[in-house]
């Protein structure tokens, strides 16, 4: 397995790592700062760096047994196995990610009891569905996000068994995504005080330590996907 440095820091720009295996098909390490596509959430884009050669990661996606494959730029070199190497996050998009994924958490808590249907994030725009007939209008839900914004509330993370979680179904927010199982464990990310969340549900991705990073939100529109589906689109202007 893949150690996953991003699961316990989010803003680790830069890490060190060894090379377990390397092939047409990407490089495996020990342990990486990116985030391997899922969830919705793309994978993290960065560098590596090694005694004598460096590569561009296109993108970090779910390998097999837990690991995750680092795919590499077309023309790249390969690292040796066994090599230690540096590896870079491209950061500028990831903290972009970050801000969205936190976001569509936001818009989860405005509409309790209502599940999400399916979600996409992107650097540039992001989209959750809702399985609500008769939604609020797109600015209902712009003042909503920025007050959550406002209010700066802080995100945390807390780990739960999966007996925990089956006893409390409710926590799980989306239909379309399930939390992974196997390891014993689920991971919760919080948003606002353990007394009184704003937010909790499973959630393996990553997110800003606080909604005032989020910055502005602007609802673009809301669209119908069918007779109760309706997908809202997002966009951070700055």
């Amino acid at each position: 397995m893949t150690e996953t440095l991003f699961t316990e820091d989010a803003y680790l720009r830069e890490a060190t790592a060894r090379v377990i295996a390397a092939d047409e098909r990407g490089v495996v390490l020990d342990r990486t700062n990116l985030y391997a596509r899922s969830g919705g959430q793309p994978g993290d884009a960065g560098t590596l760096h090694w005694e004598g050669g460096e590569a561009a990661v296109a993108e970090a996606i779910k390998g097999e047994a837990g690991a995750i494959l680092h795919t590499l730029a077309p023309g790249s070199a390969l690292p040796p196995v066994g090599a230690e190497v540096t590896l870079g996050l491209d950061w500028t998009r990831r903290h972009r990610h970050m801000r969205m994924h936190t976001t569509l958490h936001l818009l989860c808590s405005v509409l309790p009891g209502i599940y999400a249907t399916g979600n996409q994030i992107g650097a540039e725009k992001s989209r959750l569905d809702f399985d609500l007939p008769d939604p609020p209008a797109k600015e209902w839900f712009t003042e909503r996000l920025a007050e959550l914004v406002a209010a700066d509330h802080p995100i945390s993370t807390t780990w739960i068994t999966e007996a925990e979680l089956d006893a409390n179904p409710q926590m799980v927010r989306t239909l379309s995504v399930q939390p992974p199982r196997g390891a014993g464990r689920i991971r919760l990310v919080r948003i606002g005080a353990e007394a009184a969340p704003v937010d909790l549900q499973p959630c393996g991705g990553t997110h800003v330590a606080s909604t005032g990073e989020i910055g502005r939100v602007e609802v673009l529109k809301l669209e119908s996907k069918g007779r109760q589906n309706r997908r809202i689109h997002i966009v951070l202007p700055e």
